[in-house]
C-alpha cells in the first residue's frame, strides 16, 4: 500500500519546521513509519538548489527562481519522494508545490495557473493526501523570524508587501481546496497547533477507514 503525503505550508515565521518534526514523532508514536523531508532540498542536488536560491549575495529574476525551484522538486520527488511513498511509507514534508504557487505565482507575481503547470510538470502530477496551513498574519510572522539566529536569507528580506501577497494566495488556496488544505492557527502554543494538526489528518491512519 502507497504511503500518504503530508505537506506544511504557511509564511515563513509560521512554524512549519516544528510542527513537521512533531507531526513525524506523532505518526510514529501510532506505528507509522514517517520520514520528515524538507523543500527546497531533500537530496544532494536539491540541496544545492537550497543554497543557491537563500543565498542573499546572489541575484536571482522571478521566473529563474520559480524555474529553480521546480527543478529542486522534480529531484526530490524522482530521488526520494515517490520512492518512499511507493515502499509504504508516509512523509512529512515541509513545503511542496503550494509554497511556490503562493511565493512565485503570488508574490513575484508570475500567476498562480503559470506556476501550477510548470510544477505540475517538475512533480509528474503528485499531491498530497493532506496539507497543513499554518496561518499566522504576516507581520507576526516577521517578528519570530527576527527572533531567529543567523539573520535573513534572500527571500526573508523582501519587504512587506511580498509576504501579504503570499498570505493571501495561501488563503485562496484554502479556499479553493478544503479537503485538502487544512488551516489551523499559528499564534497558538506548538502543543496545541501539533493537536490541530494531528486532528487533520488522524483520518488518513491506516486504522481508519
Amino acid at each position: 500500500m502507497r504511503g500518504r503525503l503530508i505537506t506544511i505550508e504557511g509564511i515563513d515565521g509560521a512554524g512549519k519546521t516544528t510542527l513537521a518534526a512533531g507531526l513525524e514523532r506523532q505518526l510514529a508514536g501510532h506505528g507509522v513509519d514517517a520520514v520528515l523531508m524538507r523543500e527546497p532540498g531533500g537530496v544532494e542536488a536539491s540541496e544545492r538548489v537550497r543554497e543557491l536560491v537563500k543565498d542573499p549575495s546572489v541575484r536571482i529574476g522571478a521566473r529563474a527562481e520559480a524555474l529553480l525551484y521546480a527543478a529542486a522538486r522534480a529531484q526530490l520527488v524522482e530521488e526520494a519522494l515517490l520512492p518512499v511513498l511507493e515502499s509504504g511509507r508516509w512523509v512529512v514534508l515541509d513545503r511542496f508545490v503550494d509554497s511556490s504557487l503562493a511565493y512565485q505565482g503570488a508574490g513575484r507575481g508570475l500567476g498562480i495557473e503559470e506556476i501550477a503547470r510548470l510544477n505540475e510538470f517538475g512533480t509528474g502530477g503528485l499531491e498530497p493526501d493532506r496539507t497543513i496551513l499554518l496561518e499566522i498574519d504576516p507581520a507576526a510572522g516577521r517578528e519570530r523570524q527576527g527572533l531567529r539566529l543567523g539573520g535573513f536569507d534572500r527571500l526573508e528580506q523582501e519587504e512587506q508587501p511580498f509576504f501579504d501577497a503570499i498570505a493571501r494566495a495561501y488563503e485562496e488556496l484554502a479556499e479553493r481546496d478544503p479537503g485538502r488544505i487544512r488551516v489551523v492557527d499559528a499564534r497558538e502554543e506548538p502543543g496545541h497547533v501539533l493537536a490541530a494538526a494531528w486532528a487533520a489528518i488522524v483520518d488518513l491512519l491506516p486504522s481508519n477507514p
